[in-house]
């Protein structure tokens, strides 16, 4: 009787573990959260998994991956933590790739910017946001602007930092800065105010926002997390990734 018992216990578990083994949590950078909820969407379509989104700022999701968060994937917003990852052995050996190449644009609502967009900042009065350039990769880039443009000594006193990209945009369209520095993927957005100024920053004037993405040791899915990454190379989901304002780098499977 107890036999029977365990066996109809174990057929009962056998579907629910299988559901749990195709499942994937995705640790995703802020500016690249609605893209990856696009793609998340589209993979499940094709191989019935799931795919819950983690989002959070570039340097703040590295360290909750080394404190032992269960994700299975890294969508990164540099290059630089995967890399750290792989070095440290916490990234699946080869999982490393570069998935979207992002740029930066000078964004406002101000109608006061309207008229000369391009040359806002050499007489901005006011406040000008950008993310924290110590958690996100994005800040960096514009601090980065800011330094190769000769403009940080004048405008460093007036800067707000958002802890990430999502958050840097929010002070913008709230009016809690006057400008600001951010993602080109955040501003294509049908829900956004009208803006007043949207000038993309010479992408020779700052480092290159290359975002990267590692499938994570600790997954206990590896094999799905890796047909994952695939399908961000593959065409439908370049297709996706270019339409939400990023630069394609080259792809290998």
């Amino acid at each position: 009787m107890f036999a029977r018992r365990l066996l109809v216990v174990i057929i009962l578990l056998v579907p629910a573990l299988a559901a749990a083994g195709d499942r994937l949590v995705v640790a995703v950078a802020s500016n690249f959260a609605g893209t990856a909820e696009e793609l998340a969407t589209a993979f499940s379509a094709e191989s019935a998994a799931e795919v819950r989104i983690s989002v959070g700022s570039t340097g703040k999701l590295y360290g909750q991956i080394v404190n032992g968060a269960p994700f299975d994937v890294f969508l990164a917003a540099d290059a630089e933590r995967p890399a750290l990852l792989e070095k440290t052995g916490r990234s699946v050996s080869g999982s490393r790739r570069t998935y979207a190449i992002g740029a930066l644009v000078l964004w406002s609502r101000d109608p006061g910017l309207q008229d000369d967009c391009a040359d806002a900042l050499a007489t901005l009065d006011g406040r000008l946001a950008i993310a924290n350039p110590v958690i996100a990769p994005y800040g960096r880039a514009a601090v980065e602007y800011l330094q190769a443009s000769g403009l940080w000594d004048k405008l460093e006193s007036s800067l707000v930092f958002g802890e990430n990209a999502s958050q840097t945009l929010q002070f913008i369209a709230t009016g809690n800065a006057r400008a600001g520095l951010v993602a080109a993927s955040h501003v294509i957005n049908s829900e956004l105010p009208a803006a007043t100024c949207s000038w993309p920053v010479p992408q020779d004037m700052h480092g290159p926002i290359e975002q990267q993405a590692v499938v994570l040791t600790r997954s206990g899915n590896t094999q799905l997390a890796l047909q994952f990454l695939d399908y961000l190379c593959s065409e439908s989901g370049r297709e996706i990734i270019a339409t939400a304002g990023y630069r394609l780098p080259e792809c290998e499977l």
